[in-house]
């Protein structure tokens, strides 16, 4: 039985951080689903879910384990629907861990889905995306936040 995984998130950047999640995941399973989250209306993004999808393929495109498609609604019917057992979760912060906590008690729960977090590496812990977006906002040169094929 093939050992799958899901990583979900809107990605907006795709940031060093999170491909050290992926790394860091990827010996653990036969093939790591990347979940981009479509564009919400609410919510102001650097770049279209296309787009976002279109970055993170061509970092992974020599990796055969890795795919990655559009998410929208409950990342546990997302692993259903790609036969995941598990969601991979990056925390920085004891913040991050409560709320990721709880929702995988919940995925749990409700689905039958068990959560991996994989904490930060401490050099990587104040990266979010949330920031780097500010930074490019703010017209920063935001490259050594994101990663590239040969990281």
């Amino acid at each position: 039985m093939q050992r799958n995984g899901i990583f979900v998130g809107s990605f907006d950047p795709f940031t060093i951080g999170h491909d050290n999640i992926v790394r860091r995941a990827l010996p653990l399973f036969d093939k790591l689903v990347i979940g981009v989250v479509g564009d919400n209306v609410n919510k102001q993004y650097l770049q279209p879910a296309e787009e976002r999808m279109k970055t993170i393929a061509q970092l992974y495109a020599h990796e055969p384990r890795v795919e990655v498609k559009p998410f929208y609604g409950l990342a546990v019917d997302f692993a259903k629907a790609n036969n995941a057992r598990f969601i991979v979760k990056g925390v920085r912060s004891v913040k991050d861990y409560e709320y990721e906590l709880q929702q995988a008690d919940i995925n749990r729960e409700i689905g039958g889905i068990d959560t991996l977090l994989l904490t930060a590496e401490p050099q990587l812990a104040s990266i979010s995306s949330t920031l780097v977006r500010e930074l490019a906002h703010f017209n920063q040169d935001i490259s050594r936040f994101l990663p590239t094929q040969d990281k």
